[in-house]
């Protein structure tokens, strides 16, 4: 693609870049595209010194190196410009295809990435496709040069964000790369040291307990009617549960905290419905260049992930893309069910509700904590399709029965269970394979894994705060007559919790 010679000048690198260009499709003479693949037209950079390098990578990075990514099969034009690229201080990866292009960037994550078209393995829209899911802030410019409308428009909702057409001289794209990169966030500061972490005992706060639907107004003031979002600090991590529309209000409280501070917070999905994505576009947080958030989940049931959170909000359901939140934004699939953010250990279990669905349990320096926001037990529905099927009872009873036992585990011994308890028992009999529990399920799972703490969640949309009172009554007295001493209360809006440290831990 480029090709490049040195020229003079102490405070002027000009370099001279051959393009291959491609055949004219009925082009003039003169035209930026050549009509023989072998021509090729001249490029200078001008006006690069160390010292505008050294200046743009202080207003990036602060003193980190920018990088660049450079996807392009031609080798001799790839291999020139790196050099490029290099001489003025920027760290250079390349790739030849599409595929290897995708595995550099996510081990990488580059600030920019120059991608050609029309490459072997993955094109230029599968690799913009692949890369968008998963690196929010990298700005990735396709370089073509075929001039149809529908390659750059493809190429743009691909998650490009720029299209530049071959040939291409340095000043287009350089004042590009200038207006993309302007401004990117910084890197958060060093985290407190352990020790300084042992005095702050981790902590719950519900900012949306609702299932299905946001029902504010006079019956729901107690409880609130916000949809799923809870927050944990711990261990130096900010942890939200869920985006549902409680998660304004945490945007919100957390710019008032930190006030000019960076936001680093990692954002767990269970799943994508909506009641639980349906808070992220009002998110404030995400629309601030300084903060650092990421998002993990697992594979919707009929796209991934990034496609599901960018589709509502696109137009003209939303005005703002998710691709254009000027915060350092990144969303990844997960694939392991466990995994580690910061010193916090997490491990997922899948529900027993429509589509891909996951609780998470996180172990903290305090205890643990469960969050299963939508999950249905097994043996009524299971029993329900054994008759409906023709499927022998007792082997559905024994599924089912293996199916909550490994849920028992998953809950063994925590200290907080966050989990649902959407229907009452009369209300479940009409719901069944609708993914959510009855009150005395849940209330009994938890008593068989030895939970010591239970918030019901996920409340119905068509239950006010009296008939949340009645159903927190009943479960307890569910406790009572088991004779042990499970603490249950109904998820409150606004509610804190605070997970007592082990006491050699609150010594200094």
């Amino acid at each position: 693609m480029w090709a490049g010679e040195n020229a003079r000048g102490s405070r002027a690198l000009v370099i001279r870049l051959s393009i291959i260009s491609y055949r004219c499709q009925g082009r003039q003479p003169g035209a930026s595209v050549f009509s023989r693949p072998s021509l090729a037209r001249q490029l200078v950079w001008r006006h690069v010194s160390r010292d505008r390098a050294q200046r743009r990578t202080d207003g990036i990075r602060g003193v980190f190196m920018p990088s660049v990514l450079i996807i392009e099969d031609d080798e001799d034009g790839r291999r020139a410009v790196a050099k490029l690229f290099a001489r003025a201080d920027w760290k250079v990866f390349e790739a030849a295809d599409g595929d290897s292009g995708v595995e550099l960037a996510l081990r990488n994550r580059p600030e920019v990435i120059l991608c050609d078209l029309l490459m072997p393995k993955s094109n230029g829209f599968q690799v913009c496709r692949t890369i968008r899911q998963q690196l929010q802030p990298t700005k990735i410019i396709v370089v073509s040069g075929r001039d149809y409308a529908v390659d750059r428009a493809s190429a743009l909702e691909a998650g490009a964000d720029e299209f530049l057409l071959k040939p291409i001289t340095w000043e287009v794209l350089r004042a590009s790369i200038d207006r993309l990169l302007t401004p990117i966030p910084e890197r958060p500061r060093t985290t407190a040291s352990p020790e300084e972490l042992g005095s702050v005992p981790p902590r719950i706060k519900l900012w949306g307990v609702r299932g299905s639907v946001p029902v504010p107004g006079p019956a729901t003031i107690r409880y609130g009617g916000n949809t799923s979002c809870v927050e944990v600090r711990a261990d130096g991590e900010i942890i939200v549960l869920d985006a549902g529309t409680g998660i304004r209000a945490l945007g919100l409280a957390l710019e008032k905290e930190l006030g000019p501070g960076t936001i680093k917070l990692t954002l767990l999905i269970t799943h994508t419905h909506w009641d639980h994505i349906q808070g992220l576009p009002f998110f404030s947080p995400a629309y601030n260049s300084k903060n650092l958030i990421s998002i993990l989940g697992y594979e919707g049931a009929r796209a991934g992930l990034g496609p599901i959170l960018a589709g509502q909000m696109e137009t003209p359901f939303f005005p703002v893309g998710l691709h254009e939140l000027p915060s350092h934004l990144t969303i990844e699939e997960l694939k392991d069910m466990e995994f580690q953010i910061g010193k916090v250990k997490v491990e997922a279990k899948f529900a027993n509700h429509p589509g891909i669905c996951v609780g998470y349990r996180l172990f903290t320096s305090a205890g643990s904590i469960a969050y299963m926001p939508d999950n249905e037990p097994y043996e009524p529905l299971k029993l329900q399709l054994a008759a409906h099927d023709g499927i022998d009872r007792n082997q559905a009873r024994d599924f089912a029965g293996a199916e909550r036992a490994k849920m028992v585990e998953f809950l063994r011994d925590c200290e907080v269970a966050i989990l649902d308890a959407q229907y009452t028992d009369e209300e479940y009999k009409a719901h069944l394979g609708w993914g959510h529990s009855s009150l005395s399920s849940v209330v009994l799972l938890a008593l068989d894994a030895n939970v010591k703490r239970v918030l019901l969640f996920h409340h119905d949309p068509s239950h006010d705060d009296d008939m949340i009172d009645l159903m927190v009554e009943q479960a307890r007295e569910l406790v009572r007559k088991s004779g042990k001493a499970m603490v249950v209360e109904g998820a409150r809006e606004g509610a804190e919790i605070l997970l007592e440290l082990p006491a050699r831990s609150r010594k200094r």
